[in-house]
């Protein structure tokens, strides 16, 4: 397991991972364009109003993306039945 140095808003977390340097400073990155994002919009808002409200944009993201990834899942699925079906003929 390593520790990877990340900053965040200015802060500087250290995360112990087993991922790579390159992903686990892709997600910090990430989340924090999310935060400048919060906090561009709402200037006086509170860190942890903040963190909630990018964590909540996040989850959505997460949330749609893996409805999205299960629709295809289904229609791949359905696809493959309907081929299979039409081979066995």
């Amino acid at each position: 397991m390593q520790s990877v140095e990340v900053k965040i808003l200015g802060q500087s977390y250290s995360i112990k991972t087993e991922e790579s340097e390159e992903y686990i400073k892709s997600l910090a990155k990430y989340i924090d364009e999310k935060l400048k994002e919060i906090y561009s919009a709402v200037p006086n808002i509170n860190q942890t109003r903040a963190t909630v409200m990018a964590a909540f944009g996040i989850a959505d993201e997460l949330f749609k993306l893996k409805t999205s990834q299960e629709d295809f899942d289904r229609m791949v699925e359905e696809k493959t039945r309907i081929l299979s079906g039409l081979l066995d003929e």
